[in-house]
């Protein structure tokens, strides 16, 4: 094989990779991603999601270095009426939006230390607590995360936590570069043409590119 949807590629790091993805797909297990920008992160994400048990439940992203630290804790575990300054109605966070199904916690290694201190309270005991509420919500939900920075490294700097990563780590896939992968190059073009010229053709051009 090599294309596992829009992911493309027959050198020998991609067969790898997808030899990884296939292993992960039917599990439960957390899985992280690591990868420089422009990889395919988000793609291997939703393949697992989207191919695995549970494909006909949500699929909820989070990008942690979108979100401001003051609202990581609201936004991915929800707050209850009047917790806060603005609460007029209790919200569920991402966890919750995600129970039974995946939550893709997208750059991961930007995420401040008091939220990572959360997060490892929810990965080990599967627990959720809102803003201003005083008792836990059980979520069942599989983790996949997703960073373009070097983790092992923000963990040796103290700038992440070795217990979160350990957490994280349990199926890692590393996603290499094209530059590294020069002979999925041609792969990759043939790939593009095919999907633009499908694109074009539904928009009623009967050019082919």
């Amino acid at each position: 094989s090599v294309s596992f949807g829009n992911i493309v590629g027959k050198s020998p790091a991609m067969m790898q990779v997808f030899d990884i993805i296939q292993r992960a797909t039917p599990l439960n297990t957390t899985v992280l991603i690591q990868g420089e920008s422009g990889t395919g992160k988000d793609l291997v994400a939703r393949h697992i999601h989207f191919n695995g048990p549970r494909k006909d439940k949500p699929f909820i992203v989070v990008n942690c270095a979108a979100i401001p630290e003051s609202l990581v804790e609201s936004e991915l575990f929800g707050h209850e009426k009047g917790a806060f300054t603005g609460a007029e109605a209790s919200r569920p966070g991402k966890f919750e939006a995600a129970h039974q199904g995946t939550i893709f916690l997208d750059e991961i290694g930007d995420m401040r230390a008091g939220s990572q201190a959360k997060l490892l309270r929810v990965l080990q005991d599967g627990t959720v607590e809102r803003i201003g509420s005083t008792h836990g919500r059980k979520v069942d939900v599989r983790v996949i995360a997703a960073t373009n920075r070097d983790l092992k490294a923000l963990v040796d700097s103290g700038e992440f936590r070795r217990d979160l990563y350990y957490r994280l780590d349990v199926l890692p896939i590393f996603l290499p570069p094209l530059r590294e992968r020069l002979e999925d190059l041609p792969l990759l073009v043939a790939h593009l043409r095919k999907k633009i010229s499908e694109i074009l053709l539904e928009m009623g051009h009967k050019t082919r590119v």
